[in-house]
């Protein structure tokens, strides 16, 4: 069997979300190639310095083209070249017209819930493409019981046509000591890790700030995360309500800054109006620091109860857990312990191997 992958969504800079989760899986497939299982790995430039090296069965096969990549360039190239048995799209869009079966995965359906957070062409891309994709393929994955029902409302897809497969996390040893774009020593903070974009709703997060500084004017609030789109309302925000001394925009870290930001936070707040997936809830779960997420989407389903949860239209309660995870030490420690073991439910191996097992079952029907 030889699978087929489009691996261009990891194959940039800087990689967050399911840039992340397709180089995980692009990885572990490595360490399961034999004379019986081989990749050829489709992308439209030379592989980034993180890929695995090729070998006699993994190997990268570059297609050029821009525009409509896999909707006419690769789909000439996957018939001209019939190479693969199977194609594995890991990131929402399958191949135009494939030639062979493929399984693709859904991350999310955010688009349908809150279409304004969106430009016009990148809403028709996705509600389109993906709905070509998910009635194509021959198996779908979910990284979530929430994306699945998301699938079935918005495509009406079958649900024994759709797989669960949960995102996976690397546990890692805690860093000892790490220079960081700013100082931490003394700081009290509270923590962000993301995207800055409107569905991210950081502004509940700030407006629930503003409101716990009149309490707790000794804390500040770190933001972490590049700038999606959209968000030039959401630094008049900070602005109009004078915090541009008590917030921080780091734009985007390194992993282990992010590392040394989750260590010395006094906790985490995921406000979220939607995610697929939520792997900052796990990040912060590792580095034993407290969090506080949105009782929305799959976020509970992964939280699970190592979170305190908080309505995210509602900036008022958000400040009252806030206060509530400062005011009680007891409170924090339980979140931290149940947080270690809601950890320890994911992993890539996993995630990868029922990746692995859910196209072979699609070869060997």
């Amino acid at each position: 069997m030889i699978i087929g992958i489009d691996g261009n969504e990891a194959n940039v800079e800087n990689k967050v979300g399911v840039s992340i989760y397709v180089l995980e899986l692009i990885h572990y497939f490595y360490t399961k190639t034999d004379s019986n299982t081989q990749y050829v790995i489709y992308l439209r430039d030379k592989p980034h310095h993180d890929f695995p090296l090729p070998n006699n069965h993994f190997q990268y096969h570059i297609v050029k083209g821009n525009f409509l990549w896999s909707q006419l360039f690769l789909p000439i190239n996957l018939y001209l070249k019939k190479e693969i048995d199977i194609f594995f799209s890991p990131a929402h869009y399958a191949p135009r017209f494939c030639p062979v079966p493929t399984v693709v995965t859904i991350h999310d359906l955010s688009y349908f819930y809150y279409p304004n957070d969106f430009l016009r062409k990148d809403l028709y891309q996705l509600k389109n493409w993906t709905k070509y994709s998910v009635e194509k393929a021959s198996k779908i994955i979910a990284v979530s019981k929430n994306t699945k029902k998301d699938l079935i409302k918005y495509y009406h897809v079958p649900e024994n046509k759709i797989e669960i497969i949960y995102n996976g996390f690397n546990s890692k040893l805690k860093v000892k000591s790490k220079k960081l774009k700013i100082e931490l020593k003394n700081k009290k903070y509270i923590l962000y890790v993301g995207t800055i974009q409107p569905r991210k709703n950081l502004h509940t997060l700030i407006t629930a700030f503003h409101l716990l500084l009149k309490e707790k004017p000794e804390y500040s609030l770190i933001i972490a995360g590049k700038k999606g789109w959209l968000y030039g309302k959401l630094f008049d925000h900070v602005r109009a309500l004078n915090l541009e001394d008590k917030i921080i925009f780091t734009g985007y870290i390194s992993d282990e800054e992010k590392e040394m930001l989750y260590q010395h936070a006094s906790f985490f707040v995921l406000p979220s109006l939607y995610e697929g997936f939520g792997i900052p809830l796990l990040e912060a779960m590792n580095y034993d620091c407290p969090v506080i997420a949105s009782f929305t989407s799959s976020l509970p389903e992964i939280g699970g109860d190592a979170c305190l949860y908080f309505d995210p239209k509602k900036p008022e309660e958000l400040n009252e857990k806030m206060k509530e995870i400062i005011g009680n030490t007891t409170l924090r420690e339980e979140l931290v312990q149940k947080g270690k073991k809601r950890v320890q439910l994911f992993s890539w191996v996993k995630c990868g191997r029922e990746t692995l097992d859910t196209i072979k079952k699609l070869y060997e029907r």
